[in-house]
């Protein structure tokens, strides 16, 4: 199993009782290959607001385009770009956009 570096460890009575990991991790240790589902405010966004679905996603999550850029290692300017609606980001681009959110790169795609 490789190594989880989002997991938090939630004690009860001072001894670990659960451990919640970012969705896009539960999938690859539970090896689902099912579609993503899509909340309705995703794509309510989407398709309401005109948003592209990396800007949906990251509003739903509620992480700023800051957030995104410090994990990605790039501006702010440079998550503006990609999360324009006509922007078509290379899929290496994709997945670390998703996993900067805890989702796989279906979620984004789908």
């Amino acid at each position: 199993m490789s190594e989880h570096t989002n997991v938090q460890i939630i004690e009860q009575d001072g001894q670990p009782a659960f451990a919640v990991v970012p969705y896009g991790e539960w999938l690859e240790m539970t090896d689902q290959k099912k579609e993503p589902l899509i909340p309705h405010e995703v794509v309510s966004l989407i398709f309401e607001k005109n948003m592209s679905p990396l800007a949906a996603w990251r509003t739903h999550l509620k992480f700023t385009q800051e957030d995104i850029a410090k994990d990605l290692g790039v501006s702010q300017a440079a998550i503006a770009q990609m999360e324009k609606v006509d922007s078509k980001p290379q899929k290496k681009t994709r997945i670390k956009y998703a996993a900067a959110l805890g989702l796989t790169i279906e979620h984004l795609d789908a």
